[in-house]
Formats: C-alpha cells, sequence, structure tokens
C-alpha cells in the first residue's frame, strides 16, 4: 500500500493494518520528513487517544492529515504509533 499526497508517496507498505476502513502503516513505512507533529488530539471510545501530524509536501501543507496512537487501549495495542491518513491523501495498492 502506498500513501500519497501532492504526488509524492508520504508512506509505503506491504504490512498495513486495516481497521474501520483506514489503512494503518508501521512507523518504519512513514517518510517522517513529510510530517509535523501537531498539537491536537480526539479520542476513539475503543482506541483511545490519537494524535496528528500535519503533512507538509513541496510547499503544500494539509493540516491533521495523519494520525496515530501513541498509547492506544489494551484492545488496539497492536497499532501503537502506526500512522493512518485522510483529508485527501490517496491510499493506493
Amino acid at each position: 500500500m502506498k500513501a500519497i499526497w501532492n504526488n509524492t508517496v508520504i508512506a509505503e507498505s506491504n504490512e498495513t493494518l486495516v481497521i474501520e476502513n483506514n489503512h494503518y502503516f508501521p512507523p518504519e513505512s512513514i517518510k517522517k520528513e513529510y510530517l509535523k507533529s501537531v498539537d491536537i488530539h480526539s479520542t476513539c471510545p475503543w482506541k483511545g487517544e490519537s494524535s496528528y501530524y500535519d503533512v507538509i509536501v513541496g510547499g503544500k501543507l494539509n493540516t491533521g492529515a495523519a494520525w496515530y496512537y501513541e498509547n492506544p487501549s489494551v484492545l488496539a495495542k497492536g497499532i501503537k504509533n502506526y500512522v493512518a491518513f485522510w483529508k485527501g491523501i490517496e491510499v493506493i495498492k
């Protein structure tokens, strides 16, 4: 799977985990030069508190377009620090 935004691959892995129709990419598959941590959080009733990244490619900013669980609940421990994308980021095979 590849996560693509602004014609650039920002993550690539054959070992994503699919939860609620979202592909979660392993931390080592993320091109971190395109991500910037931001102080945005939300809470999922069963996964816990998520944190977000802005995605910046080619001078374009996609605010809060990636999220991850640094300290997920016991039920979601398998996706700790895995990253998922939304807001126009295309995830394809």
